[in-house]
């Protein structure tokens, strides 16, 4: 069954759209799942609401400390090719309109629209923290996943650092780590990751979603350009790096097109892996997006949203282990099979494979970091 009405009812004519911001991905700030009520824009007879809004200067962007008490998160899904992982952030200012992790923030009482991309937590010490979590008796080493939830690159890790100081620890314990990301700033950290990259410790994958600057404009306002991340898989590639790349989400009638033209110019310059993950919609995202759709591609709004529903049994979004990232259905099947084709003609591996080959019998606690009680 359906979780949305089949024949969506007519627009009441006085609420009013949520209207797009400059540089900003969700076009609203709906509450959280757990927070009261909705209050949309309602036409006041005047025309002055829509123009407001329209005047309203840009959304500045804050960041809080997030007092977490540990950094590595871990997990049990089948679906996923690692079972810890870091997020140096809680929220991305890259405003990507479809990030999963979107939801998370209403845990804090935030919106998961634009309080997401505005309202960002850092964790400062996390380093120090994670330190002491490789340190105690009782870890045993596999690759950590960096970035999984946030990007761990996103433009506030320009002035705190707090991605490369994770990287120093990691470096120093000898811990392998996989990183994703769509941002070019990873090149800064070039540095360490080459030095891992010797010892097997360390691979990338930077994120693709489109090769079209005018739709990454708006579906990731404030992530790198297209062309910029091709540059970082380069870069990366040439400094020895195992460099992937993934196109994601892929989204019916908008960019699956593209699925071939992402991988094919990832491989062109470097790329050795691939993935994708069909658009998921989770929760609060199912609104965000249709929002998004409504306000930047409305005449294939409902089109989009009817293959989607195509991929998910009726459904904007199913949360089945096995089947969440890839979708069921003849649409999906074919998005599955256009990608195994072009995985073969470029010779590519699928992603998250070469986390296996990464080393963990190199780790060792340096004897500056072991715990006082080994001195007695």
């Amino acid at each position: 069954m359906r979780n949305e009405p089949d024949a969506p009812q007519g627009p009441d004519p006085t609420i009013l759209a949520p209207q797009a911001r400059k540089g900003r991905g969700a076009v609203s700030n709906r509450p959280g799942r757990y927070e009261p009520g909705e209050r949309p824009l309602e036409d006041d007879g005047w025309g002055s609401v829509q123009a407001d809004e329209a005047e309203a200067p840009p959304l500045r962007t804050t960041v809080q400390p997030d007092k977490s008490k540990t950094v590595i998160a871990w997990n049990e899904s089948p679906d996923l090719g690692f079972d810890r992982s870091i997020n140096p952030y809680r929220g991305c200012e890259h405003g990507c309109v479809y990030c999963f992790a979107r939801p998370t923030h209403a845990y804090l009482g935030l919106s998961p629209g634009l309080d997401f991309e505005t309202r960002l937590f850092a964790k400062h010490d996390a380093a120090a923290i994670l330190a002491r979590e490789l340190a105690k008796p009782s870890y045993r080493p596999a690759p950590i996943g960096l970035g999984t939830n946030t990007d761990p690159y996103q433009p506030i890790e320009r002035e705190l650092g707090i991605t490369r100081q994770i990287l120093e620890v990691l470096e120093r314990f000898n811990h392998p780590v996989t990183i994703v990301t769509k941002s070019a700033l990873i090149l800064r950290d070039l540095d360490i990751l080459s030095r891992m990259a010797q010892r097997g410790l360390v691979e990338a994958t930077v994120s693709v979603t489109t090769l079209d600057p005018d739709l990454a404009r708006k579906l990731e306002p404030r992530a790198p350009t297209p062309p910029r991340r091709l540059a970082a898989i380069e870069a990366l590639a040439a400094a020895g790096i195992s460099t992937g790349v993934l196109a994601a989400p892929m989204i019916p009638a908008l960019n699956d097109p593209e699925l071939e033209a992402i991988l094919a110019a990832a491989t062109a310059r470097g790329a050795t892996r691939a993935g994708y993950v069909l658009l998921r919609l989770p929760l609060e995202i199912k609104d965000l997006f249709r929002e998004w759709l409504e306000a930047h591609v409305p005449d294939r709004a409902e089109h989009v949203l009817s293959l989607v529903r195509d991929t998910r049994e009726g459904n904007l979004y199913q949360a089945k282990f096995g089947t969440r990232m890839r979708g069921t259905g003849p649409y999906a099947e074919l998005l599955r099979q256009r990608y195994r084709v072009a995985m073969r003609k470029l010779g590519l591996a699928k992603r998250g494979g070469g986390a296996i080959g990464l080393r963990s019998d190199l780790f060792a606690v340096p004897k500056g970091e072991r715990p006082q009680f080994e001195l007695f």
